[in-house]
């Protein structure tokens, strides 16, 4: 008779658990990327102005306006993502308190995307050598990328103030 081996003693797979953990890696990363994908659908019709596609033309990978694009509007829902994430982790429980860390990151993140981005582009990318407006960065150009951003930043408020709204009645988490 041979012995047998204990059910325990038997080499468990890695491969559920790595699976496991690459699913959890991609809906992280789903999180964090499809807030900038959807604003950047929304945002899309400024994309209709040459000067807005000359500055992401000039922007890395130089020449290409869509993976610029794509990236810049991620890059814009960082400070959202990440309001939400430090609202989520910070605060000791669902309703009013998650309510205020909501508006606070849609104010916060309105101001970042809606004057420090544009002033960015106009001010501070020519500095780096960054030279990306045909029409010399006057007025019109101001307008326009304070318009974008200002859109960019009504985009991302709309959500995070209905969830305000709804986290801030009662029982409404």
């Amino acid at each position: 008779m041979v012995p047998s081996v204990p059910a325990t003693w038997l080499p468990l797979s890695p491969v559920p658990a790595l699976v496991g953990s690459a699913v959890g890696w991609l809906w992280t990363l789903a999180l964090l990327v499809l807030p900038g994908l959807v604003a950047a659908g929304l945002c899309a019709p400024f994309l209709a102005a040459s000067r807005l596609r000359a500055l992401f033309e000039a922007l890395p990978p130089a020449g290409r306006v869509l993976p610029s694009y794509l990236a810049v509007a991620i890059g814009l829902s960082v400070p959202y993502v990440a309001g939400v994430g430090l609202t989520v982790a910070r605060a000791g429980e669902a309703g009013p308190a998650w309510s205020s860390g909501f508006l606070s990151t849609a104010l916060l993140g309105g101001v970042l995307v809606g004057l420090v981005a544009p002033a960015t582009a106009v001010a501070g990318l020519p500095r780096f050598g960054v030279d990306w407006d045909p029409t010399g960065y006057g007025p019109s150009t101001w307008l326009l990328l304070g318009a974008a951003g200002l859109w960019y930043a009504v985009v991302a408020a709309v959500p995070l103030a209905a969830l305000a709204v709804g986290m801030a009645l009662p029982g409404g988490y």
